[in-house]
């Protein structure tokens, strides 16, 4: 019995399915070299990889909770654990609770600026799961909850987050843009069914220039991010083959079929793990 419920906790928190905290991670990792101008050592690190998997976790227990009746109506999320039934809505929201207060563990020992924007990231991520009722582009919103670790990871090394963040920031929303708007492809029939707002749906016909273009404003901050801080060919390199890939992802998604968007949503941490191993590369090498 035990067993059988830790592997729906398991599912329910997509444990097997860790693309959704690489996304969050490699943007976080960037702003933290960012910061430090390169390795910035084993308790930040730490304190940052812990803390992605874990409120990315404690954000898929408020979301199934948030979109319970709703999912029941889409295909591909029908069968999740609170869906169901197999995970009561009290079980999902103390799980949530739970390891959202093992990652302010982690961030308590950092410092003060550092646990002031955990509230405020903590306050976008129980109101995300909600704008998909009222906002258009519901994805702008997760875009700011998937970027919030890059504003802490400045005020954690420098105790402050200076306007370059907010630059990164902005950044790395266009890129959250791009990949949610490809999820958002996936389920365009069942969403509009059930009144569910959508990037995908916002756009119509122009929902594939709409990633293409996210893509590219997320690429092009990133890379003056990088030639700002005096990165070399490497970093450049990198950005080359994030752009390759980026190009592979309208291929996949130019037909709009559901496997294809749902392909290349799965491959989007490969691109950020590009742009972040570029980063460190060319800290590495200056």
């Amino acid at each position: 019995m035990l067993a059988r419920r830790f592997a729906l906790y398991l599912d329910l928190i997509r444990w097997n399915r860790p693309a959704g905290w690489l996304l969050l991670l490699w943007p976080t990792l960037g702003a933290l070299w960012f910061a430090a101008g390169g390795w910035p050592g084993w308790h930040l690190l730490a304190v940052f990889v812990l803390g992605t998997i874990l409120m990315r976790s404690a954000g898929c227990c408020i979301n199934d909770v948030a979109d319970r009746d709703f999912d029941r109506h889409v295909k591909r999320t029908a069968q999740r654990p609170v869906t169901r039934g197999a995970v009561s809505v009290r079980e999902a929201l103390v799980l949530g609770a739970v390891l959202a207060l093992l990652a302010f563990g982690l961030v308590l020992t950092t410092n003060r600026p550092t646990i002031l924007w955990s509230f405020a990231a903590l306050a976008i991520t129980l109101v995300y799961p909600f704008a998909k009722r009222f906002v258009s582009v519901p994805q702008a919103v997760l875009g700011i909850a998937f970027s919030f670790g890059i504003p802490m990871a400045f005020a954690a090394v420098q105790a402050t987050v200076p306007v370059f963040a907010a630059w990164l920031l902005a950044g790395n929303l266009f890129w959250v843009l791009a990949y949610d708007t490809e999820y958002a492809m996936v389920d365009r029939d069942d969403d509009l069914k059930i009144g569910m707002k959508t990037s995908a749906i916002t756009f119509g016909r122009f929902d594939v220039a709409a990633v293409m273009a996210s893509y590219g404003v997320f690429l092009a901050v990133w890379a003056w991010a990088g030639a700002s801080r005096g990165l070399g060919s490497v970093f450049f390199a990198a950005i080359g083959i994030a752009v390759a890939q980026a190009a592979w992802h309208w291929r996949l998604i130019r037909e709009r079929t559901r496997d294809g968007c749902f392909k290349a949503f799965r491959l989007n941490h490969w691109l950020g793990f590009t742009v972040f191993a570029g980063i460190a590369a060319g800290y590495a090498l200056k």
